[in-house]
């Protein structure tokens, strides 16, 4: 059953509100499918509010609120346009805590392959640990993945920006 959702252009009233609700997605799926990494969640920001605010003000960046048949927000995205190249990032998809595995993120990301029929390339990348979102990008969404980020073979986009001795994947997704 696919899932009846809006989207619609984040307003600046309703930002901070997103930004934490994505923050919490992220902690959530970090929390949940990493126990025995070692790793502590609580003392550090899976999703930096630099990170957060960068892909905003990024040229061609957009960012919507996915919004239920109640009006509630369920999730949201933020995607950069390429309008020369016809190419398209996917900075950020999340599903809002509670509302998880029920279809919400794939029927985001078709939303947003409806909205922007013109992008023959899209690209994003998800952390090595994250099987969930590799799940995701791969088998719900169409996306292959292209290349591994690491420590051995950094990503030359995020010098400083990510701790690349845990590893990133790219994944890109051709339309035409």
């Amino acid at each position: 059953m696919e899932k009846e959702i809006q989207l619609m252009r984040l307003s600046e009233e309703h930002t901070i509100a997103f930004k934490e609700e994505m923050q919490e997605a992220f902690q959530h799926g970090f929390q949940t499918y990493n126990k025995d990494d070692g790793k502590d969640p609580n003392q550090w920001q899976v999703l930096p509010d630099e990170d957060f605010y960068r892909s905003l003000r990024a040229e061609g960046a957009e960012a919507y609120e996915a919004v239920d048949a109640d009006g509630q927000r369920v999730g949201g995205a933020i995607i950069t346009i390429d309008s020369l190249t016809h190419e398209g990032e996917l900075a950020f998809l999340y599903v809002k805590v509670g509302v998880q595995s029920k279809g919400i993120g794939q029927a985001i990301w078709k939303a947003i392959e409806a909205m922007h029929s013109e992008v023959e390339l899209w690209e994003t990348c998800t952390p090595y640990f994250d099987r969930r979102n590799i799940h995701f990008y791969i088998n719900r969404c169409g996306f292959h993945a292209v290349e591994f980020f690491n420590e051995h073979h950094p990503d030359p986009n995020m010098p400083e920006q990510f701790d690349q001795e845990d590893g990133l994947f790219q994944f890109e997704k051709r339309m035409k």
